[in-house]
């Protein structure tokens, strides 16, 4: 399907209703509620003129802790509970104090046996969005690095795999299987999803982590982390054609306060993004702390970058200008044909914790939408 020029697209999730967050909080949600909600996200998207939409994410938890009911050897914890297991306890409470997250808000898969593909991860929200829309549909997933090392916790993943690195070869089984599933179900974009690897890059293996995942596992050497994230997205991606894919890069999205976010700029990572096979690159831009566009310039030149534009942790909605010569600044580094246009990550990453509502998400999107039509020359 053709794309217009600086395609308008999502990050993935939105906010659910919360008639949807309480029978998500019961583990299945309610089909009728959830219908209703799909339909709400996917009008909001369709009305404020996205190009790609996606389903909103609305039958998950969280953006990565739903695949604990489809896989096999995978065990769904709060962070409360998986206090009683990880090494560094003093580490994980500092933690838990600085997201400012009670501890059993959020809950993350944990490996305590064989890793295998139960039911498909998002084949239900493709099949949903493909039903009921015309346009493109992107599908989001959590990437192998942040599946690797969130899932992996010594004291109940050894016995199956004694590292990390040793799961990491059946996180790529499970994902690769899922993006050609995704494929041939018609999917037109596969974002994975690795937001520690800005906590690698920027804050170093000894800093206070910003987020969770990051606590579980690390080396003394950020390049080996890093390495390791190249090797297990090319495995997943490679050689998989007829399918847009995406490597999405956040820095934080659970609180309004911007200080307590990450901040640094793309420099130290663009060696390792360039290596990556994906198609696309979805960075956050819409905020300082991200720092100056020239390192992308250092990017092979087929690379796509999916560009965050409007803060969805904001009331504030962005005016188009701001917005059109933010674009015009990238096109000293990146050509037209590669940029889209988008958030700088999801409106709703976390259930219970919702970082804006639905009607700024579609004033937000509505203005990326104006910004595009005024840089297409309408």
């Amino acid at each position: 399907m053709s794309l217009p020029l600086f395609p308008v697209t999502v990050v993935g999730s939105f906010p659910r209703p919360e008639a949807l967050r309480k029978s998500l909080r019961r583990g299945v949600p309610d089909a009728e509620v959830l219908e209703q909600a799909r339909v709400e996200v996917l009008a909001l998207q369709e009305a404020a003129g996205v190009d790609i939409v996606s389903e909103g994410e609305q039958g998950r938890d969280s953006f990565f802790s739903f695949i604990a009911s489809k896989l096999n050897g995978v065990r769904l914890m709060s962070l409360a509970e998986m206090l009683d297991w990880v090494e560094d306890k003093a580490a994980f409470e500092r933690l838990l104090a600085a997201l400012d997250v009670p501890a059993f808000a959020i809950k993350n898969p944990v490996v305590e046996g064989k890793l295998s593909r139960k039911t498909p991860l998002a084949g239900d929200e493709l099949a949903w969005a493909k039903a009921h829309t015309g346009k493109p549909v992107k599908v989001a997933l959590p990437g192998p690095y942040l599946l690797s090392r969130s899932m992996w916790v010594k004291r109940l993943s050894a016995d199956t795999y004694p590292t990390k690195e040793s799961l990491g070869a059946d996180v790529v089984a499970v994902l690769r299987e899922e993006l050609i599933a995704l494929r041939d179900a018609g999917a037109d974009f596969v974002q994975f999803d690795e937001p520690v690897l800005s906590e690698v890059a920027f804050a170093g293996p000894h800093a206070t982590h910003s987020f969770m995942c990051a606590a579980l596992s690390e080396k003394a050497s950020p390049e080996s982390e890093l390495e390791f994230a190249v090797e297990l997205i090319n495995q997943v991606v490679d050689g998989v054609e007829g399918i847009r894919t995406g490597l999405h890069v956040c820095r934080g999205n659970w609180s309004r306060d911007e200080s307590v976010l990450l901040a640094g700029p793309y420099d130290a990572l663009v060696p390792y993004f360039s290596r990556m096979k994906v198609t696309q690159l979805v960075l956050e831009y819409a905020t300082e702390r991200a720092g100056s566009f020239a390192p992308l310039a250092a990017l092979p030149g087929d690379k796509e970058l999916g560009l965050g534009l409007v803060n969805p942790r904001t009331s504030e909605i962005e005016p188009v200008e701001q917005l059109v010569a933010r674009v015009r600044e990238l096109l000293r580094y990146r050509p037209a044909e590669s940029i889209f246009l988008n958030p700088d990550c999801g409106f709703g990453t976390f259930a219970d914790r919702p970082i804006n509502t639905l009607t700024v998400a579609q004033q937000k999107l509505a203005r990326l939408s104006e910004a595009a039509r005024q840089l297409r020359g309408g």
